[in-house]
């Protein structure tokens, strides 16, 4: 019996010994009070996770390659990336900061209204971009796509992780002139009815397709002083919601349905269903045409007035498990090496920040 306690107790030691080799949890009140170079210690031998749109498989190559690769061996952090879209997220946070429960999101891919919802509902971490180096010594801090996420403050609660712009894709084997506005849009709908479409407006594509239109007819100016009024902005968007529904029974299958996503519209495309795709990825056509799934007659365009253009962005949720990972993996990104690496066509043809 006296053996067996002994063992016990031995067990006992055993045990508290490894518990006290465990990562100590950096808290929110550490990372505050921490160097880059603490924050990168507590980063060691963790997992980051990265949540973010994951329809695209040039992008979730680069991150599971080039991104994990890179971050592993010179952090030693692992990257675990989690495809899953703002409508998914942001309800999961919402959830947890009403249950004050922790969370499992260390980074979010972000931008736009859902930065603006996100950072409205207090359901982010910040200010944090003033510990990263990269950040302070890359970027310029008072550059309007760094200072605002579609015209709201950023004010350090994310950082810039690439830069996007609307851009038009047709097959120059199937049409002689590609559209230089929403006029000459609705001209080549007219003249090859069923073979052009959009994305369904709920996607992020779709939805800056929408708004480029409304532009092209309206003008921008209009809205930089717009009372922020449903019926006022209905009025003055009406001209291209009359336009958009002169255009829609010229679309495939009527306009009945959309492509839901830019995969399904590349595919359409590629297999000739339709004569035009769009990106908001400016190099996405040459990467298409280098691996062999667009046609060599495939040819960007923009529209004579231009198209739209944004920064997309990183941030850390408010109740994000790993904060200190978090940092060190967009620092990471933000280095010039791996900027370069995702301006590659043929990886991914993001603009680098």
């Amino acid at each position: 019996m006296k053996k067996i306690c002994v063992i016990l107790v031995l067990m006992l030691v055993f045990i508290s010994v490894l518990a006290g080799c465990k990562k100590e949890v950096v808290t929110e009140k550490d990372i505050a009070d921490m160097t880059f170079d603490e924050i990168v210690e507590a980063a060691r031998g963790t997992t980051v996770t990265f949540y973010g749109w994951g329809g695209s498989e040039d992008i979730n190559k680069w991150l599971d390659e080039t991104v994990a690769k890179s971050l592993m061996d010179q952090y030693e952090v692992t990257l675990e990336r989690v495809p899953m879209i703002p409508a998914e997220y942001l309800p999961k946070l919402l959830n947890e900061k009403q249950l004050d429960s922790e969370g499992t999101i260390d980074v979010l891919w972000i931008n736009g209204e859902n930065f603006y919802s996100a950072k409205n509902n207090d359901l982010l971490y910040g200010p944090f971009t003033e510990k990263l180096p990269n950040f302070n010594t890359y970027l310029d801090g008072t550059s309007p796509d760094v200072l605002y996420d579609f015209g709201q403050p950023v004010e350090g609660y994310e950082a810039p992780y690439g830069k996007a712009q609307m851009v038009f894709i047709g097959d120059t084997a199937q049409l002689t002139t590609l559209p230089k506005d929403h006029q000459g849009l609705l001209e080549l709908a007219k003249a090859h009815p069923g073979k052009l479409t959009y994305i369904d407006a709920s996607h992020f594509t779709g939805s800056a397709f929408v708004r480029n239109i409304i532009y092209d007819i309206v003008g921008y100016e209009v809205f930089l002083d717009h009372v922020a009024d449903k019926a006022t902005l209905k009025e003055t968007i009406q001209p291209a919601l009359d336009y958009l529904k002169e255009l829609k029974p010229y679309l495939w299958r009527e306009g009945v349905t959309y492509p839901a996503e830019d995969a399904q519209l590349d595919n359409m495309f590629e297999d000739g269903e339709v004569y035009m795709t769009m990106t908001y990825t400016p190099f996405h056509v040459a990467g298409k045409i280098a691996d062999g799934s667009f046609p060599d007659t495939a040819q960007g365009f923009l529209f004579d007035k231009g198209t739209i253009g944004n920064t997309h962005f990183m941030a850390m949720p408010f109740n994000a498990p790993n904060k200190a990972a978090a940092m060190v993996l967009i620092h990471h990104i933000l280095s010039p090496e791996i900027q370069v690496t995702k301006y590659d066509p043929s990886v991914w043809g993001d603009l680098p920040v």
